[in-house]
């Protein structure tokens, strides 16, 4: 970000507006709804800003410009219309130590107004650090209609109330509390104009802690999708934001994490192939502790908690100790890296079967056999399959297929490090080697369909490309 957004303190604060005119009272209408005072600098006023001062709702300097004048002011707009003038009293403000933003001058701007959206006391700014207003309009828009107009109101009352549930709630169930409220049957109430009913509810609730929530721990196995934060679930990012505490493994984007609650807990388990800082037995136990201590628990996998993550292990240890738990589908790799292909897992008339494997197998001393799985029409994706480019090749080879089987990689899929290869297998681990690929990587075995005996018998393959 070039800029960070932030709220200020405008109670008992002065604005300065330097200007008369139609932009000058632009920004006076924005202001007038916050509790600061407005001092506006100019020779003549506009008839709204004049009738505001005949009002006694701001105040007005008639008299030549300094920089004393914007002194100790929490904010300065100039909005003179004028570029040059503009440009003048910038440079005094500026010389008065104050932040400026300068209408339509985006270069001389400390700060940016927002397209706003007013529920106050909830409010919701939207940015684009000045390069594309329209579509900052366009977002405002999309949230004037998704947010009801009495939102604001409940909030309010919400404020009101905070203290009376401090009193008599403890942190967690505090949270389930306003969890309750702001999702539940006191907010539909409000928003259809019951604003006495919502509160009796609310207040009742504060006063009996019944609300529906349920003070045993819980524990959601999520799948983060590929990487990247865009590819997780609206569910998956739901359970991060009510989790009290998050358990995630080494290539999670911290992206991801970003979208769960400021306060919750993030504890790394460091899973890597081969070297598990924490052993996965270690990892059962201390999700099954902590929803005993009744906190809401997040798994957080990459891709899918079903597919080669070791999700039925943790499952199955919480189901031994009589933990409820969730499991929230994620993006598997092989979606994601099919989809950076620009191709499909599964296409009509040339791949009608797909198979998911794994680049090693826990059974000491065995292998995954991805050659009793090909068969014309078949596509294999092999998980983590890059340390296991040699056997593939081997096999291949071995199994006469070279030449039927087409190889496509990819690793870190969806992410901006993404690596795309395709290659036979005599030439799979020298394009694994010059291309640099490592895991997570997914190794993808295709024999399509032939479109006829002859074209098989000659070697003809006229099946999609995934790369």
């Amino acid at each position: 970000m070039k800029t960070f957004p932030m709220f200020l303190q405008m109670q008992g604060r002065r604005v300065v507006i330097a200007g008369g005119g139609e932009q000058a009272a632009q920004k006076c209408r924005l202001i007038l709804k916050t509790d600061a005072s407005i001092t506006v600098l100019a020779l003549s006023l506009e008839p709204e800003l004049a009738d505001l001062h005949a009002q006694g709702r701001i105040d007005w300097q008639a008299s030549s410009i300094s920089a004393s004048d914007f002194s100790e002011a929490a904010l300065v707009f100039i909005a003179t219309g004028c570029p040059a003038a503009d440009a003048s009293l910038h440079a005094l403000a500026k010389d008065a130590g104050a932040t400026v933003n300068v209408v339509d001058q985006p270069d001389l701007c400390d700060a940016i107004t927002p397209s706003i959206v007013d529920r106050s006391p909830v409010v919701v700014a939207i940015g684009t650090e000045g390069t594309a207003p329209v579509l900052a309009r366009q977002i405002k828009t999309r949230l004037e209609e998704t947010l009801e107009p009495r939102l604001g109101d409940l909030a309010a009352l919400a404020g009101r109330l905070r203290d009376r549930a401090a009193a008599r709630l403890g942190p967690r169930v505090r949270r389930d509390l306003w969890r309750w409220v702001f999702a539940g049957p006191a907010r539909d109430a409000h928003a259809r104009g019951g604003e006495r009913k919502a509160a009796e509810m609310i207040k009742q609730a504060i006063d009996t802690a019944t609300f529906g929530q349920d003070s045993a721990g819980s524990v959601a196995l999520v799948g983060a999708g590929p990487g990247s934060k865009d590819l997780i679930t609206l569910r998956g990012v739901q359970r991060l934001q009510e989790a009290d505490i998050i358990y995630y493994d080494r290539l999670i984007d911290p992206e991801v994490l970003d979208l769960a609650r400021r306060d919750a807990e993030r504890v790394y388990v460091g899973k890597a192939p081969g070297c598990h800082h924490w052993p996965q037995d270690k990892i059962s136990s201390v999700l099954v502790a902590a929803a005993r201590q009744g906190k809401r628990v997040v798994r957080l996998k990459c891709g899918d908690p079903g597919v080669f993550a070791r999700g039925s292990e943790e499952a199955d240890a919480l189901t031994t100790a009589g933990i409820d738990y969730e499991i929230v589908p994620g993006v598997t790799a092989a979606s994601a890296a099919s989809a950076a292909l620009g191709g499909f897992l599964t296409e009509r008339g040339t791949c009608d079967t797909l198979v998911l494997a794994t680049g090693h197998s826990e059974v000491a001393g065995t292998n995954p056999d991805w050659i009793k799985a090909l068969h014309p029409g078949t596509r294999v994706a092999v998980y983590m399959g890059v340390g296991s480019a040699p056997q593939i090749a081997k096999a291949l080879k071995t199994a006469g297929l070279e030449d039927c089987v087409s190889i496509d990689i990819v690793s870190r899929a969806q992410q901006k490090d993404q690596v795309i290869s395709r290659c036979r297998a005599s030439t799979l681990i020298e394009t694994i080697q010059t291309d640099g690929i490592l895991n997570p990587a997914i190794v993808f075995l295709t024999w399509p369909h032939f479109a006829t005996k002859t074209e098989a018998e000659r070697g003809d393959l006229p099946f999609k490309i995934l790369a």
